[in-house]
């Protein structure tokens, strides 16, 4: 049977399932070309207004205008992606940080540590999970209540994965202050930071354009 190519959602839906890995996203910004007008830009700007960082979020996504233009879903996706990026890159440092600490100069860090690495590892996975529930998001065309399945499992992951990285800086509270802790904990707020800004803009997406069952 030949594919209807006229579906609103198969340019966003071809773009996303070219990807095999998150690491095919193209997650590093492209260099900026004053003079060509780039409405993505502005739509990029206007949309992280509805993040709790907007500042942080554009600066995060500019680099990617091109590629998102003015859809909200791309957005979105890029988002998580940004945020899938900058989680692992966490796992990876704190794992670094466990091979090396000494577990007897201090317990109370070094419990912290292997909490983290933890927390940060199943973050991780939910948020790989939730950009893979996000491709059959842009895939489905079913009835509603399949599309809000789908739609609460990218909540409800994206969630759980915020959760895991305050949950990761929580656990150095009762360890006295230090460059180790200090270092951890404000990478792991960066990382949050993305995390929030990327489930702001699912949530933005889904509200005006799932609502309404149209693609903006």
């Amino acid at each position: 049977m030949q594919k209807n190519t006229s579906h609103p959602f198969f340019l966003p839906l071809l773009f996303l399932l070219s990807l095999h890995s998150i690491s095919a996203l193209n997650l590093n910004p492209m260099p900026s070309v004053d003079f060509i007008p780039n409405p993505g830009s502005d739509f990029i700007r206007t949309s992280c207004n509805a993040t709790v960082y907007p500042d942080l979020c554009y600066a995060s996504l500019k680099g990617y205008s091109s590629s998102v233009q003015e859809d909200p879903s791309l957005l979105a996706c890029v988002a998580i992606g940004v945020s899938l990026k900058k989680t692992k890159a966490m796992a990876a440092y704190v794992a670094n940080l466990n091979r090396e600490a000494d577990y007897n100069s201090d317990p109370r860090a070094s419990s912290a540590l292997y909490d983290c690495q933890s927390n940060f590892g199943h973050a991780v996975d939910e948020i790989h999970g939730s950009l893979k529930q996000m491709r059959h998001l842009l895939a489905a065309g079913g009835s509603k209540e399949s599309l809000r399945f789908l739609m609460s499992n990218v909540q409800k992951w994206m969630s759980a994965a915020l959760t895991d990285q305050e949950t990761c800086t929580d656990r150095f509270d009762d360890v006295a202050d230090g460059p180790v802790k200090a270092d951890v904990v404000d990478r792991a707020a960066y990382v949050k930071k993305l995390t929030s800004n990327a489930l702001a803009l699912f949530n933005s997406f889904v509200e005006k354009c799932w609502g309404k069952r149209t693609h903006c």
